[in-house]
């Protein structure tokens, strides 16, 4: 299989999951380093075909949808607050400072 192939195939599974085929996606995606334009120029060939552009499946019913969808993980206050509490004492360090500055 050609690296152009690789990259028409890798610009399809992007597709497919909903995502456009980028330059940059394609390279993240590919295993093979592969030179730049070799991938520019297959993209271009790619996007200038439709019949290469797989859509991917519109979901008829949103309940499914959710159902397929990995849960989101769950927050507590708890969580947040020990998240925030080195950014708020960050701050307070950077209000005192500026305090010190502004007053020297």
């Amino acid at each position: 299989m050609t690296n152009i192939e690789k990259i028409i195939i890798t610009a399809n599974q992007l597709a497919n999951k909903g995502k456009k085929p980028t330059v940059a996606l394609i390279k993240a995606n590919l295993v093979n380093p592969t030179p730049l334009p070799q991938i520019i120029a297959a993209l271009k060939t790619w996007q200038h075909e439709p019949e290469n552009c797989v859509m991917p499946e519109q979901e008829t019913n949103t309940e499914d949808k959710k159902e397929e969808s990995p849960t989101a993980p769950t927050l507590t206050m708890e969580d947040l607050n020990n998240a925030l509490a080195p950014i708020q004492q960050e701050l307070a360090e950077v209000k005192r400072l500026l305090q010190q500055l502004t007053k020297g």
